[in-house]
């Protein structure tokens, strides 16, 4: 009994000894040391639209942890950026005007002192979002409103669109987030009366434009259903490659099982095209496209293989009997990307939710009725011309 009392004393002195010894972790500067750093130097300033880049000599300091730039945007948020101690340059950005802005630059040591500022001026050019706005078009659209403007900085921003109601304009929470160059976009599902907009332009500093108001109609559109599709095989038309794929299964309602897909020729390398009837004429407006997802990486992965990439959509109210394209309108030409912009056979979750959502491609406005569609395959992801869609859905005016 002895003997264990003096082991359980021994094991009670241990435990005590080991918590005594341990302490606790705390987070903290690298080095504990008040030597203040030297300042950055030559420091030079290149003004970019809404922003400006400084480039700086680093001070000979071995403790030098990073340099920050603080600054301050018009609307009176404080901004720091950083650049480690391998970097000389910083970019400051987020202005909405052209005036003269203050930057106080610091070198800071590993033990998070700061150096005295470097104060420098800095004299942004014009954002982009002006540049935006003044050549944004905006235009009546089937079930919404089209915009057109150029982003040749490929500026992030947003195209907000508001509505008039009991004499106050509201937001309509169809705004259009983008960084195109060419920007061609439509907002839908708005009443088709004549109504008063404002649009503006903002980008992710909340920095805004003027409105731009409009007094626009949107065009009626409704689905075409597809209970009234029907495949038609004229001469020149591409084949199937298997015997259960078919035209057909672009309207079964399947969008990712095979073999409910439209796979043509994967050998042929010229232009591909496959022809439907919509079983009745129709003012066109858009044409909303599945592609099939192929197995890849033990995943599902569009943007691959047989998925249109560059293609055509043609229509006719009479399809020549020859297959030619006499007769036949082109209701539209398209060059499909990834919201990502990635490498082939890279899909991130944005890419993979735009794409099984049905990627939608819209028509001209004011072209004649059609009844007849075809789709003309130039280029696939692959780099060849087969198609691989597993569902279409067609809208329109078919009154």
């Amino acid at each position: 009994m002895k003997k264990i009392n003096k082991n359980l004393l021994l094991l009670l002195l241990s435990t005590v000894a080991f918590f005594s010894g341990c302490k606790q972790d705390t987070i903290g500067p690298l080095e504990n040391s008040t030597t203040v750093p030297g300042q950055v130097s030559n420091v030079s300033v290149t003004n970019g639209p809404g922003n400006a880049t400084l480039t700086f000599s680093l001070p000979n300091d071995k403790d030098l942890l990073y340099v920050k730039a603080v600054y301050n945007l018009s609307n009176g948020q404080e901004m720091e950026v950083k650049s480690s101690y391998y970097g000389n340059s910083l970019l400051v950005e987020g202005f909405g005007d052209t005036n003269e802005h203050e930057v106080k630059i610091y070198a800071v040591s590993r033990s998070e002192v700061a150096s005295a500022p470097y104060v420098i001026k800095v004299k942004p050019l014009e954002n982009p979002i002006w540049g935006v706005y003044r050549s944004l078009k905006a235009v009546a659209d089937f079930g919404g409103l089209n915009f057109k403007a150029t982003n040749p900085s490929k500026a992030d921003l947003s195209i907000e669109v508001f509505v008039q109601s009991k004499g106050k304009y509201v937001p309509t929470s169809k705004n259009i987030y983008t960084a195109a160059i060419d920007i061609d976009q439509s907002v839908r599902g708005l009443d088709t009366l004549t109504q008063k907009f404002a649009i503006r332009i903002r980008d992710r500093w909340l920095n805004y434009t003027d409105t731009l108001f409009a007094t626009l109609k949107p065009l009626y559109e409704t689905t075409i259903p597809k209970s009234t599709y029907k495949e038609v095989i004229l001469p020149g038309d591409s084949p199937q490659e298997y015997s259960n794929t078919g035209v057909s299964k672009m309207w079964d309602g399947n969008i990712i099982d095979w073999p409910s897909v439209c796979l043509t020729k994967p050998g042929v390398l010229v232009p591909q095209w496959v022809t439907f009837d919509l079983g009745k004429l129709a003012t066109l407006s858009r044409i909303v496209i599945w592609n099939y997802p192929e197995y890849l990486n033990a995943g599902r992965t569009y943007y691959y293989g047989g998925n249109l990439k560059e293609f055509e959509v043609w229509g006719t109210d009479s399809p020549p009997a020859d297959g030619s394209y006499n007769n036949w309108v082109l209701l539209g030409k398209y060059n499909s990307q990834k919201p990502s912009k990635s490498a082939y056979g890279v899909q991130t979750s944005e890419d993979y939710a735009f794409a099984n959502a049905g990627i939608s491609y819209n028509f001209a406005v004011g072209l004649k009725k059609v009844r007849y569609l075809r789709i003309k395959s130039i280029n696939n992801w692959q780099g060849t011309t087969f198609m691989s869609v597993s569902e279409v859905q067609v809208y329109g005016d078919p009154r």
